[in-house]
């Protein structure tokens, strides 16, 4: 029997939670001429749910994520590179005739995949405008191309104006479809709310929360009957007062609690032994991170720990405290749902045991 959970990776097919909903909601935009721009927390499964949603509509599409872009040249040069996966060369290399500075592009044998690269040039734009312009070229009016650009409120670190060239050029495009996937909030709402702003408004912004406690629920008892028949309930109930439904640690702790039941079976409060060993694995690592942390982003998260609201601790400037959790939160150590809150459940439970 496999293991009827997974995490850690796009996740499609069986292993997909169900986000009926959603997955509506961006098909339905994926039939306009809009973008999407959909914003949350790392490990919410953005990515997951967006793919899903664009191959349920048959739609040729690529995907970036610019937290490994390094500069204009490589995010062109990255474009064309997934545009080569999508499309066989014949289809493209017509498309190359006119560029203005034309790409290295090599065959790696190993792979079979191709490699893209632009010699450093005083004119980045031109490369820009080149490898944008034959995304357009390669899609039709029928099949548009959905283009995602994953974690984008990195464009304003790439480097400077890149966000308004980019703007200028997408603007002028009719046969794309653009999606912004973006993980630091505050970052996306600059980008996409702020007046002066060259995506100001560009797409349709769409946030992405935790998956509602029964969808969730019924998931994780129906892969685990098999294993645990008589218990199944009372395992998914305690996984997700854990996990707090967090989507990404929900598939990764009930993947542990089923390979328990599945290969050593007969195993007391199984909940607890697989949060106890995913500690014990990470423990270094934890520690670690902890050593790290300054004295208040310290104190922010002992107090996050105990799940209480730092921003009503009175013993603290409420600017302080801010400044902490702005700062936590941009390194993905703390999330906003409804309250604040620390992001990994067991780096919170290393917390409350070791350092408390």
């Amino acid at each position: 029997m496999k293991n009827p959970f997974k995490f850690g990776t796009i996740v499609e097919g069986e292993f997909f939670t169900d986000r009926v909903q959603e997955l509506r909601e961006i098909q339905q935009l994926l039939n306009s001429e809009n973008h999407l721009v959909l914003i949350s927390p790392r490990r919410f499964g953005k990515s997951s749910l967006v793919i899903n949603a664009v191959k349920q509509t048959s739609r040729p599409y690529i995907m970036l994520n610019l937290q490994n872009v390094t500069s204009t040249e490589d995010f062109a040069a990255r474009l064309l590179k997934a545009l080569f996966k999508l499309y066989p060369w014949e289809k493209l290399k017509h498309l190359m005739k006119h560029f203005r500075i034309v790409p290295t592009i090599t065959t790696n044998p190993v792979t079979d995949g191709v490699e893209v690269s632009f010699q450093p040039v005083v004119d980045t734009n031109v490369l820009l405008e080149d490898a944008m312009d034959m995304l357009e070229k390669a899609s039709t009016p029928e099949n548009r191309l959905v283009v995602i650009l994953d974690e984008f409120q990195e464009v304003t670190q790439i480097a400077k104006g890149l966000d308004k060239k980019l703007r200028a050029i997408m603007q002028q495009q009719n046969q794309l479809n653009y999606i912004f996937l973006g993980s630091q909030e505050s970052m996306m709402e600059e980008i996409f709310e702020r007046k002066k702003s060259p995506f100001y408004h560009f797409g349709t912004l769409m946030r992405l929360g935790k998956i509602p406690y029964t969808d969730f629920f019924d998931y994780i008892t129906e892969r685990l009957s098999p294993v645990f028949p008589s218990t199944h309930k009372s395992i998914a109930e305690s996984i997700l007062q854990f996990t707090g439904q967090h989507p990404y640690y929900t598939q990764q702790l009930s993947s542990q609690v089923w390979e328990l039941g599945y290969y050593e079976q007969e195993v007391n409060d199984v909940v607890s032994l697989a949060i106890d060993r995913q500690v014990h694995v990470h423990d270094l690592d934890f520690e670690r991170l902890w050593v790290r942390f300054n004295r208040m982003d310290k104190r922010m998260m002992l107090i996050l720990s105990q799940s209480q609201n730092p921003l009503q601790d009175h013993r603290l400037p409420t600017s302080t405290a801010f400044s902490a959790i702005k700062r936590l939160m941009k390194t993905g150590f703390v999330i906003r749902t409804d309250n604040y809150e620390i992001e990994d459940p067991f780096f919170k439970l290393w917390i409350i045991k070791n350092a408390a």
